[in-house]
């Protein structure tokens, strides 16, 4: 019986302490944390090993056998092009160069060769996410990355990540290194739809694999990193990132001695890939409108681009196969009317274009003379400047926030009859006095051909277009509320730059798409619908969740009439800048512009069914600056192009596409 007691007492926990007092009798002892540290850790290695030994290798591979085409449908359910296969082609491991081989091994596991599959620093990443919540992170080994293209999925969660590291564990012990290297660079993502470092040898540099040197196997290697993020074509901080990523894996061979430092001298140019082809299939304006629709799927669904392009997805666009044809065909009647082989003022003509309803959905776009000619789209291109087609948002913002005119005091509201002065070459003023430039002068307002009309309502202003009652306008308001009017009602906080007198007159530089969308906003009585490109999308039969932008409130149903009046009257009236544009019916409302330089021309129009932006410019194919239109269409000086916009607008809407 008492030694009973005795056995009873020594395993008895000692917590709280006896015999110890205050803090010291809650702290445990060294004996006990020991205790506590290897209870903890045998409980790990057994949990550990229980799910090893319940974790098998599916006998199927991710089924590439089944890779399909993406189809987009037009906005009545036919069929509008088909884009793929996966780009995709086994090569045995002997066909890759060496320098190609360690390229790869340098960039994401130069250990590959003495490792046993799975990284220790991830395997503690993802316990330590495990307790800390969230989702693991990276650095994993070559055999866990082709286990997660292979079997699993892209889900960077803690459970997927403990299966691929059991899974890379068990697959190292089958298989020869060698043999997971090759599987592994026969299923990576290389971008461009390429699935295999074969295909990804043609889709860059247009030769097979066997030929690549050290200095193209590394910035393929860099690809493996998100071809997204360092395909050099894709834009200049594309570019960037991958000339600093292919030196350093080109460096890093050095290091790990798998390129002498004599033949790393030798890659001192960047090799450059060749551009990224364009789509068979993709012709005319159906190109424009698969490279909308995807970027759309892209930015409002969680799909990776690789995931993407491995096919099977059906989208189900809002474009409209009539009104596509309609704008197409009122583009090339305007362009018909040019000389680009005897006028240099006719040249390097780009013209974009947009349809929106009122509820967001884009029914239309002219992005250009043909998808394979010129891959810009110019109905999405931010780079045109809005001229006087931006000053509805002026007017819109001093009817809904009021104007200062005394710094520090209190806003005062204006009305659609509140007087401006009209004059030409009237001094810009601030609360405090007039504008000055850093050139030591006061800045001046002008107007077209140098008029003056004296005191002007802010309606007539708008409905005749007259500039310097809304440069005034505009300072009045405050310029960053301008501009804030102008994201509320629809355009990109990106479109704009520096705020100055002459921001009011349209330096912004919105789409096509976005500006249609702003001045569908007065049409929808004040309420912005974000525009959008694909109604529903399906993947084996199964919908997919798209992300919705929820319409917002950007002005009251009163200002949004005001605004809707003036432009409205822009058209209908007889002293209206836009009323050659009344041919479209007595619902139209809507307004031209042109640049201040001469750079730029726009007309933007709208009914209750539609909205259309239609823009002009030419770009200087070198410096890819905007040039002068002055001299379009061979009138000489006396000619702009400034017409050109609502010509097309108007033959567009004479097709039919107000129905």
């Amino acid at each position: 019986m008492r030694l009973r007691r005795w056995a009873a007492a020594r395993i008895r926990l000692d917590y709280p302490r006896a015999g110890r007092r205050g803090v010291t009798r809650w702290l445990p002892s060294w004996r006990q944390i020991a205790l506590f540290f290897l209870f903890s850790l045998g409980g790990l290695t057994g949990l550990l090993s229980f799910l090893y030994l319940q974790t098998d290798i599916p006998k199927n591979l991710n089924d590439f056998a089944t890779q399909q085409d993406n189809v987009y449908y037009w906005a009545d359910g036919t069929e509008m092009a088909r884009t793929g296969p996966v780009n995709r082609q086994e090569v045995p491991l002997d066909k890759v160069p060496e320098d190609v081989q360690w390229a790869v091994l340098a960039a994401e596991n130069a250990s590959f060769y003495t490792d046993s599959g799975v990284s220790p620093s991830g395997l503690m990443r993802a316990v330590t996410r495990m307790v800390t919540g969230g989702e693991t992170q990276g650095g994993s080994t070559i055999t866990q990355q082709y286990v997660k293209n292979a079997y699993l999925n892209q889900r960077q969660t803690f459970s997927r990540k403990l299966t691929e590291m059991f899974m890379a564990i068990k697959l190292d012990d089958r298989m020869s290194k060698r043999e997971i290297l090759q599987r592994y660079l026969n299923t990576s993502w290389f971008g461009r739809g390429s699935y295999g470092i074969q295909r990804a040898a043609y889709a860059y540099y247009g030769k097979d694999v066997s030929e690549l040197n050290a200095s193209e196997g590394a910035l393929l290697a860099s690809l493996l990193k998100g071809a997204g993020t360092f395909d050099p074509t894709l834009s200049a901080k594309n570019h960037k990132r991958a000339v600093d990523r292919w030196k350093w894996v080109l460096d890093r061979m050095v290091d790990i001695g798998k390129l002498s430092k004599s033949e790393r001298a030798r890659y001192t140019t960047f090799p450059e890939p060749k551009a990224q082809p364009k789509p068979v299939g993709l012709t005319g304006q159906v190109g424009y409108l698969v490279e909308t629709a995807k970027a759309y799927v892209s930015s409002h669904t969680d799909i990776s681009d690789a995931d993407f392009d491995l096919g099977g997805y059906q989208i189900h666009t809002t474009f409209e196969k009539p009104k596509v044809q309609a704008l197409a065909k009122a583009v090339k009647e305007t362009r018909d009317n040019l000389d680009p082989e005897k006028r240099p003022e006719d040249r390097h003509v780009r013209i974009g274009a947009a349809s929106v309803a009122p509820g967001g959905a884009i029914r239309a776009l002219y992005g250009g003379p043909g998808y394979l000619e010129q891959g810009f789209n110019d109905a999405n291109a931010s780079t045109v400047p809005a001229g006087t087609s931006f000053t509805p948002f002026v007017y819109a913002a001093a009817l809904r926030d009021g104007v200062l005119l005394e710094r520090n005091g209190a806003r005062t509201p204006v009305t659609p009859s509140t007087l401006y002065d009209g004059d030409n070459k009237i001094a810009v003023h601030t609360p405090e006095g007039p504008y000055w430039d850093r050139g030591g002068k006061i800045v001046r307002a002008t107007n077209d051909d140098d008029a003056s009309y004296g005191q002007v309502s802010l309606r007539q202003a708008i409905v005749r277009s007259i500039n310097t009652p809304m440069i005034q306008l505009g300072m009045d308001v405050g310029l960053d509320r301008v501009r804030q009017a102008s994201i509320d009602a629809g355009l990109l906080p990106s479109s704009f730059g520096a705020r100055v007198p002459a921001f009011s007159l349209g330096t912004a530089t919105p789409s096509s798409i976005r500006m249609a969308s702003a001045y569908g906003t007065f049409a929808a009585k004040g309420t912005h619908y974000a525009p959008y490109s694909v109604s529903g999308l399906t993947h084996g039969g199964q919908k997919l969740e798209l992300r919705k932008d929820h319409a917002k409130r950007a002005f009251s149903t009163a200002v949004a009439a005001q605004v809707d009046d003036a432009l409205r009257g822009a058209v209908q009236s007889p002293e209206g800048s836009a009323r050659e544009a009344a041919v479209g019916g007595g619902e139209v409302a809507g307004k031209g512009g042109t640049a201040q330089d001469g750079t730029s021309a726009w007309f933007v129009g709208y009914t209750k069914k539609l909205s259309t932006a239609v823009s002009l410019s030419r770009v200087d194919p070198k410096s890819q600056e905007l040039m002068p239109l002055k001299g379009m269409g061979g009138g000489g000086a006396d000619t702009s192009g400034d017409t050109y916009p609502m010509d097309i607008w108007k033959s567009y809407m004479a097709d039919g596409a107000a129905e």
